[in-house]
């Protein structure tokens, strides 16, 4: 915590509390952050009059705008009267919305344990090097506030001696993150298993984590309340799972999740403990040096939740594996399977894993998309796969129709029409 100079009041001849000021010069009453900060109130030439004090001062609270109860941003960085993340989660109070300014912060770890926070980068990246720290021996980050949103940070390079080293790991609470990566950690993202948490993820990306002995990825979600991840792109990770996830609600839509060249992923998608996972619009390829042959897995470690169900729904799935790979792995049990308008490059089918609904899945060769070499899995506008999408309906209430596509290399496009096409993608080249 910064202690700040008490401001000297000339016309009062005494010392009196800091004013917040914000860099609009909008005054707050937030009492928690009047401790925090201090500016130099304007001053007159002189002693002025008790009349003039009073006039002056009616002036002023006139021209400030009514409070509105949104805290004010407080700054962080090298320039900034908070230097760093750690100082920031240390003094941090309820409600406290963090401004982080761009470039790298080195070892500068934190836990997070106040409510209802916002940490976003401004001016450009922030990127959080572990560099051989780890908060609490855990991660780049520990969060157990009841709610906090992330936005615009890159972490990398997390290693602890248990060889789980995280990003962030979520212990309580809801956890937003948007437009975040995560590289070289032995888990990007990891979470406890607390059936309270629900993370939501949205244009990151997740690439080149995992410890290499196949027990780290680069997200593992606990058993929580329920993940939902958008827009986002997993790659690259080292042995483990590309996401890994045994949330009870499971909403992956319009992601890519592709090995690659170079890639050695085990699962490109694991439900282990089943639940209810909506996939719906996402491109999944296996990569050609994986050592797992199967592509998603649905209830492989035993069914856990009282609701399962696996919703899949115009994907894109590839398996570029020299021997054929499997595109779903199901494990007999209690649970609902539907898949429909699916794409599927490789050998194999869907329905091989079992019972369930399977409607309107195709295996296509490689000259009906764009290039697929080049992961560009956009129909040719002469595939006679064109128009041949049928309507999936909803399943708990839940949407199963796409309404956006993923776009490269992280974020989505609301569709400009109704789904016409298999797959997970409706643009055409």
């Amino acid at each position: 915590m910064v202690n700040h100079p008490r401001v000297f009041d000339s016309h009062a001849d005494s010392y009196n509390e800091p004013i917040v000021l914000s860099r609009k010069y909008s005054m707050t009453t937030n009492v928690d952050n009047l401790s925090r900060f201090a500016v130099v109130r304007p001053r007159t030439a002189g002693r002025c009059h008790g009349w003039l004090s009073a006039l002056l001062g009616s002036l002023c609270l006139a021209w400030l705008p009514p409070a509105v109860g949104a805290a004010t941003p407080i700054r962080v960085g090298p320039t900034q009267a908070v230097k760093s993340l750690s100082a920031a989660a240390s003094m941090a109070k309820d409600g406290d919305i963090f401004e982080v300014d761009a470039g790298d912060y080195i070892r500068d770890v934190a836990v997070w344990t106040k409510d209802n926070i916002t940490v976003r980068a401004v001016g450009g990246r922030v990127h959080l090097v572990a560099g051989g720290m780890a908060a609490e021996g855990k991660g780049t980050w520990v969060i157990r506030g009841r709610q906090m949103s992330v936005q615009g940070f890159d972490f990398s390079g997390s290693r602890v001696p248990d060889k789980n080293g995280a990003g962030i790991r979520l212990e309580k609470g809801t956890l937003s993150v948007s437009d975040c990566k995560f590289t070289d950690n032995e888990n990007g993202i990891l979470t406890s298993n607390n059936p309270t948490i629900e993370l939501t993820i949205s244009n990151s990306e997740f690439g080149h984590n995992g410890h290499g002995d196949g027990q780290s990825h680069n997200m593992y979600v606990g058993e929580i309340a329920r993940l939902t991840v958008t827009g986002s792109y997993f790659h690259h990770a080292k042995v483990g799972h590309l996401l890994k996830t045994r949330a009870a609600e499971n909403y992956i839509y319009y992601n890519r999740l592709t090995d690659e060249i170079g890639g050695t992923a085990s699962y490109e998608l694991e439900f282990p403990n089943g639940g209810l996972a909506y996939v719906v619009g996402n491109i999944v390829q296996q990569g050609s040096q994986t050592q797992n042959p199967h592509i998603i897995s649905y209830g492989a470690e035993g069914y856990k939740w009282s609701k399962n169900g696996l919703f899949l729904v115009n994907n894109t799935l590839v398996d570029n594996r020299p021997t054929p790979g499997v595109f779903l792995r199901v494990k007999p049990g209690d649970t609902v399977v539907k898949a429909y308008n699916n794409l599927l490059l490789g050998t194999g089918s869907l329905d091989t894993a079992g019972p369930g609904e399977y409607r309107n899945n195709f295996t296509v060769d490689w000259d009906q998309f764009a290039m697929a070499a080049r992961e560009d899995y956009r129909l040719t506008s002469k595939s006679k796969l064109r128009g041949k999408a049928i309507e999936a309906g909803k399943a708990n209430s839940q949407n199963l129709m796409p309404e956006k596509e993923y776009v490269h290399p992280h974020s989505t496009v609301v569709l400009k029409g109704p789904v016409l096409h298999p797959g997970a993608l409706q643009s055409l080249k």
